[in-house]
């Protein structure tokens, strides 16, 4: 009876130690072979945190404030413009031509401009927004990126059309064309890459008057 129980142990652990030994290298197998999705969110944290995380900056435009960056620019409020355009009256096949104005001291290289049109009388006019599929009304037409083809200096002023903005976006009855350059980003000394944006999301508002915010 003794003999028995001594060789049923020695059979069941013999057993367990099997067992042991099958789940190490299933393990081993996962760790090297599966990516660790926890380790990689820790080291590379979204950009929305990282720029929440930033302190505001010291040169920041008068009246504004915040981090600078693209997603947390320096943020304006009311009617505060930075960079105008006034529709010259002229369209071709390139499009409207705008009248636009650096009012600062400093260079710019980045711009997004927001353009409106206007009825014969002074009624909005929705656009269709292309960069939806299918296409969607929207208040207003966006071109945004370096858009003045090279920078604008301080109280500079030229002459453009927007690639984005073409003769074919204009809605039939529109008579009247405006724009806000609702988003500047403020070039380096080098004048090749912006060191950081501002922006004024209240020149822009869903129902804009004729003639804009006041």
């Amino acid at each position: 009876m003794f003999r028995d129980l001594a060789v049923l142990s020695g059979v069941m652990v013999s057993l367990l130690a099997c067992g042991e030994d099958e789940k190490v290298p299933a393990a081993s197998a996962s760790a090297t072979s599966a990516p660790k999705p926890s380790a990689v969110a820790s080291s590379a944290p979204p950009a929305s945190a990282s720029a929440a995380a930033l302190p505001p900056r010291s040169d920041c435009p008068a009246d504004s404030t915040g981090p600078g960056t693209l997603d947390k620019p320096c943020l304006g409020k009311g009617n505060t413009r930075l960079m105008t355009a006034k529709w010259t009256g002229k369209t071709d096949d390139k499009g409207p031509y705008f009248s636009v104005a650096n009012t600062t001291k400093s260079v710019i290289l980045y711009g997004n401009i927001a353009v409106f049109f206007y009825d014969k009388d002074g009624k909005q006019i929705e656009v269709q927004d292309t960069s939806s599929t299918p296409p969607k009304p929207a208040p207003y037409r966006t071109c945004a990126g370096n858009i003045f083809g090279g920078v604008m200096k301080a109280d500079e002023k030229a002459t453009l059309t927007f690639s984005c903005i073409k003769k074919e976006h204009v809605p039939e009855g529109a008579v009247a064309i405006e724009g806000e350059l609702v988003s500047v980003g403020f070039a380096d000394k080098t004048d090749s890459k912006v060191e950081f944006y501002w922006s004024n999301p209240d020149l822009i508002p869903k129902d804009r008057p004729k003639g804009g915010v006041k």
